[in-house]
């Protein structure tokens, strides 16, 4: 067997493997999908003594989003007298203090905080560690500037946190507000609504692990406190957080019928940019706890830790060998004359590949027939460029050694709000 057949026949199995995986997950998230639609239906008929709570908004330069975001935290349904809403203007040069201003006149649950001089647009993650200072509630609750929740959002995650004495935050889901705006968002929908289904849905599920995302999630402030905030080298601060959050031994749930609304890029310049972020962050998270996942006290995390690993770069190395010598070989510059129907175990990959995703957002009500379409398509476009934005994010990070900066992702201006969803 020669050099090229090894390493074919290795990619072969790792792919296999990465997809089986995922499928398992799937369909772990499907049986989620039937737990939590029973757990709504039990909370929906509960009554709960709701502890104080602030929900913090990071925003810098946010003014085409930043109204319409609080005027839906103040149809939140929460108990008045419980509720602040702190938006964190973190040196914005427009007019998004003002538009702040006007609601904290109109609201006492509204309130302004100012990043001091010099302070300003240094990240999320510095911003929320300076609007943490400031809160004495029970419960912190986070947002983005652009965000849109279910009048009941807050209610559900609350509810969950204070039932359960081993989690230390509850995570809701995220939908695409803009994805019927062009062919990229819509990709945007279909990915993320996988990604929900299967890594925090499917991975709650199976293991009890779960990862905070940006936005729509809450947790006890002194747990905050005691882990010394957000991590300001990190680029994604809440998959950084949610390591040391189960390190301390608590768990983060993931409930899909607390619902929020959220913008995702428009075009491919500005979606590449957040990608190798996204990107970018979790190998400065790989790195950190690299040396201590094998200590790691729950056995679980670090299995998970390592399908991170896997999943940015084992995989992707997988499929640009694969793709690789798929290339050379019909261009007849090398020869892979090994037995066995590898054509048919390509098909029936991209078959899984297909079923699953097509399973993950039918939860959502959206599996129909432009949407098999466009994930056929996506398997040949849009998940291939993501092999380019993890070369990028390696190359900045590994040879340039480029500083981690946060770049916000830029917004469009809001014309009407999404009708809230009535199931998950």
């Amino acid at each position: 067997m020669t050099i090229f057949e090894i390493i074919f026949l290795l990619s072969v199995i790792l792919i296999w493997f990465m997809i089986g995986y995922q499928f398992i997950l799937s369909v772990y998230g499907y049986i989620n999908f039937i737990k939590s639609m029973k757990e709504k239906k039990f909370v929906d008929t509960q009554t709960f003594d709701f502890p104080t709570c602030t929900i913090l908004i990071p925003a810098h330069n946010e003014e085409k989003v930043i109204g319409n975001t609080i005027e839906s935290m103040l149809k939140l349904e929460y108990p008045k007298d419980k509720l602040k809403i702190m938006i964190i203007n973190d040196g914005s040069k427009d007019s998004t203090k003002e538009i702040i201003e006007h609601y904290v006149a109109q609201d006492s649950r509204v309130v302004l905080f100012d990043v001091p001089k010099g302070q300003g647009g240094k990240g999320k993650s510095r911003a929320l560690n300076l609007g943490v200072k400031q809160v004495k509630s029970d419960v912190i609750a986070i947002y983005d500037a652009d965000n849109t929740p279910d009048s009941k959002s807050l209610y559900y995650l609350v509810a969950q946190l204070i039932s359960d004495k081993e989690l230390g935050g509850v995570i809701g889901k995220f939908r695409t507000v803009n994805k019927n705006r062009n062919l990229l968002t819509s990709f945007i929908n279909i990915e993320t609504l996988s990604f929900q289904s299967m890594l925090q849905a499917g991975r709650w599920q199976m293991h009890n692990i779960a990862t905070l995302p940006g936005t729509n999630f809450v947790m006890w402030r002194w747990l905050i406190e005691e882990l010394e905030g957000w991590d300001e080298e990190a680029l994604t601060e809440d998959s950084e957080l949610s390591i040391r959050i189960y390190e301390k031994g608590y768990k983060i749930k993931f409930i899909p019928y607390a619902i929020t609304y959220e913008q995702e890029p428009e075009t491919w310049k500005v979606w590449m940019k957040q990608r190798v972020r996204w990107v970018r962050g979790n190998n400065y998270v790989i790195a950190k706890f690299m040396k201590l996942i094998p200590h790691f006290k729950n056995k679980r995390l670090r299995f998970d830790l390592f399908y991170t690993m896997a999943l940015y770069y084992i995989f992707f190395v997988a499929i640009i060998i694969s793709d690789l010598l798929f290339i050379l070989s019909l261009l007849s510059l090398i020869s892979i004359p090994l037995p066995g129907p590898y054509t048919t175990v390509w098909l029936i990959a991209f078959m899984l590949y297909i079923f699953e995703i097509m399973l993950a957002i039918s939860f959502d009500k959206e599996d129909n027939p432009k949407n098999l379409l466009l994930t056929f398509l996506m398997y040949f476009t849009y998940c291939q460029l993501w092999i380019v934005i993890v070369v990028k994010a390696f190359y900045l990070d590994k040879i340039k050694k480029a500083a981690n900066t946060w770049d916000k992702t830029v917004r469009f201006d809001v014309k009407t709000k999404p009708v809230e969803t009535k199931n998950v």
